[in-house]
């Protein structure tokens, strides 16, 4: 699994004006290939005159999945380029949709290749990245004597905790990369005086 990788911080839309045309690039974070597709078929009913709506998208950590359509534009001029600046700025789980209202200039290969690559550019810095790490989840068991002080030094620590739950016991659940395991199994025996219990979680991404 890749340890890291960017994606679109909000969904969100910014336009840029070339020759007269207009090109709206609408930006979305997405789990799976259907959200980017629904997102699509979205945006495209927003925008029945419009005289293209090309596509791009990249699903997995790893980029395993790309999807780019130019949407009748000459081939290669618009979704290829539009997926390449994905790429070249490593956004992942990321859809991409530029429409296009002709204005009535044509803008040739190179011009339209700048110009859909261009505008996905733009908005991805108008609405920003964040950065999500590969981590595990772990779940913590301690009495409720312990449970207030160990939460308090789990947060001292820069620990990502995620969830308290109270019941006979009190679990805590949070967040470790996988660097960071056999340190924490110490810390954790020092700092509860060897009275919690630690249980690994499946391994996922996000902000930690």
């Amino acid at each position: 699994m890749q340890e890291q990788y960017r994606t679109v911080a909000r969904a969100g839309v910014h336009e840029t004006e070339v020759n007269k045309s207009r090109f709206i690039c609408s930006l979305a974070p997405t789990a799976t290939e259907q959200e980017a597709q629904d997102f699509i078929r979205r945006i495209r009913a927003e925008h029945p005159s419009a005289t293209h709506n090309c596509f791009a998208y990249v699903i997995g950590a790893d980029a395993a999945l790309q999807k780019a359509s130019d949407d009748g534009e000459p081939g290669g001029t618009a979704g290829v380029p539009m997926l390449q600046m994905l790429l070249r700025r490593d956004v992942r789980y990321a859809v991409a949709v530029v429409t296009r209202y002709f204005g009535g200039v044509k803008l040739g290969a190179g011009g339209l290749i700048r110009a859909y690559g261009g505008v996905v550019g733009e908005a991805l810095d108008a609405l920003g990245t964040v950065t999500r790490h590969r981590y595990r989840l772990a779940t913590i068991t301690v009495d409720h004597q312990r449970a207030g002080k160990l939460e308090n030094d789990l947060r001292a620590t820069g620990r990502a905790v995620r969830e308290v739950r109270y019941g006979a016991a009190v679990t805590i659940e949070v967040g470790l990369p996988e660097a960071d395991l056999d340190a924490f199994r110490g810390w954790l025996a020092d700092a509860s005086a060897g009275s919690a219990a630690l249980e690994l979680g499946a391994e996922t991404y996000g902000t930690l």
